[in-house]
């Protein structure tokens, strides 16, 4: 039996990930009455299946990666890792796929709950199908933000579905190695998860279409990252897609056929070849906006194709960037947005004011976590040229330090900062080799504040730290 209430919020949240808890946080602090709507797990993708989980799975790989290299340490990690207790590390920090931790959490924070999948039925409104059968229809007062994120895009391949493939729900949740681990794509997830498996026992091979592995950061990221896994024993191939694959029996091992003409078989495929927005069916076509799109919002986070200001997209499904903490400071701006039109303030839009979102397209931190890592932020080389922009790249080779060589004696790893000529400020700057995830936000805080290249001198390193990175750059620069 199916009924149906009405109830009214000032504001709707469709999505309960890191993104939409922010934005219902943020209002709810406001004073606004607040839902949210959630059609899986509260806490979202990167709770269960992406940053959580995947950096459970390889931080063991990367602390035995350092540890095999220093003095006094090899012989204790030779061995193979313990798979099962790092599964088990890895279902812990995934909260074994419960979300009874991020309910408590809404609710103490004042924030209602609602389950089932919510879909826009026209201007303020929601419609909710509940996990019983109900239809419960929400009105809101002030604003409706969509934070549905984003789903693993699949490619065009003739009766996939029948492959089963993986994607990185499949990678990050996985109970035992497979033997044979086909891994097709070069971007983040693609590597990581190659990282991940071969240290946990599978025989790995990476597919790039590509001639280079994370082929939107500087060419020599891909590189040392491509070493490694191979002396690892991956095998990383160039240049090469999938043309067709079949799964035998419909249950046994894939048989792949590759653009090249050769053949692989492996016991599962893993598709890490881009993200999709989850717009299909939350009833954009209610709105005017087409179901299956990016959502596109101006710097207030605000979907500029639907009239009125009340529609927001926050996070992945508007495609300004992909990254969990990016989304969640889109949500403090959606929220302070949403909070002062409630008021009925006039917003604050000037470039660093809580009003506008502007570090998602000018100062994106990205930490991939590999052996070695990769750390970046800003423009690389290749974006710079591309947009016409006059800057100066300064490379420097990290294993040159101190504190380089006390974290790995045969420390490999690479800096690059690249200077405006005209305004003396860094614009972008890369970083690869172990332990650079903490360096990223250094560069963030130079890109963010702007700070003149003149002034970064007096920002003295503590010796001996990977830290340093920043003096020898700045001096190569002036011995250059």
């Amino acid at each position: 039996m199916t009924t149906e209430n009405i109830r009214t919020y000032d504001v709707i949240v469709i999505g309960a990930g890191p993104v939409g808890e922010n934005v219902a946080d943020r209002t709810t602090a406001a004073g606004l009455s607040t839902v949210v709507v959630e059609s899986e797990l509260a806490g979202g993708e990167c709770s269960y299946w992406a940053c959580e989980p995947s950096k459970a799975l390889l931080r063991p790989a990367l602390f035995r990666a350092d540890a095999a290299h220093i003095p006094g340490l090899a012989s204790a990690v030779a061995g193979p890792l313990d798979v099962d207790a790092v599964l088990a590390h890895r279902d812990r920090m995934s909260a074994h796929w419960k979300d009874d931790g991020q309910v408590e959490w809404i609710k103490s924070a004042g924030i209602d709950l609602l389950r089932g999948h919510g879909r826009l039925a026209g201007e303020r409104q929601v419609t909710v199908e509940t996990p019983d059968g109900d239809a419960v229809r929400l009105r809101a007062r002030h604003a409706v933000a969509v934070c549905t994120g984003s789903r693993a895009a699949l490619p065009p391949l003739p009766r996939i579905e029948e492959l089963r493939p993986w994607t990185n729900r499949e990678a990050t949740s996985a109970h035992q190695a497979p033997e044979r681990l086909v891994i097709v794509g070069a971007g983040v997830v693609g590597v990581e998860m190659a990282t991940a498996w071969q240290a946990l026992g599978s025989s790995v091979t990476l597919l790039a279409r590509e001639d280079v592995l994370l082929p939107r950061m500087e060419p020599f990221a891909g590189e040392l990252v491509t070493e490694r896994l191979r002396e690892a024993g991956a095998d990383v191939r160039f240049g090469v897609s999938v043309t067709d694959a079949k799964r035998a029996d419909g249950a046994g091992e894939v048989r792949i056929r590759l653009s090249d003409g050769s053949e692989l078989t492996a016991d599962e495929i893993l598709f890490a070849t881009g993200r999709a927005p989850r717009s299909t069916d939350i009833g954009l076509d209610s709105v005017g906006l087409t179901p299956g799109d990016w959502l596109t919002v101006d710097d207030s986070l605000t979907v500029t194709a639907v009239p009125g200001e009340w529609l927001y997209a926050v996070g992945d499904v508007n495609r300004r960037a992909l990254f969990t903490h990016q989304g969640k400071y889109q949500a403090r701006v959606a929220g302070a947005v949403i909070a002062a039109r409630a008021r009925g303030e006039q917003l604050d839009t000037g470039r660093w004011a809580p009003h506008s979102s502007t570090a998602d397209i000018e100062a994106v931190p990205g930490v991939v976590f590999t052996d070695p890592t990769v750390a970046s932020v800003g423009l690389t080389a290749r974006d710079a040229e591309r947009l016409g922009r006059d800057v100066e790249v300064v490379d420097y080779e990290i294993g040159h330090l101190a504190g380089a060589v006390q974290y790995r004696p045969d420390y490999r790893g690479r800096a690059r900062i690249l200077i405006d000529r005209d305004r003396q400020v860094v614009v972008g700057a890369t970083f690869v080799g172990p332990g650079v995830e903490e360096l990223v936000h250094s560069a963030t805080v130079a890109l963010t504040g702007e700070v003149p290249v003149e002034r970064l001198w007096h920002a003295v390193p503590a010796f001996p730290t990977i830290s340093e990175v920043w003096l020898r750059l700045l001096e190569t620069r002036s011995n250059s």
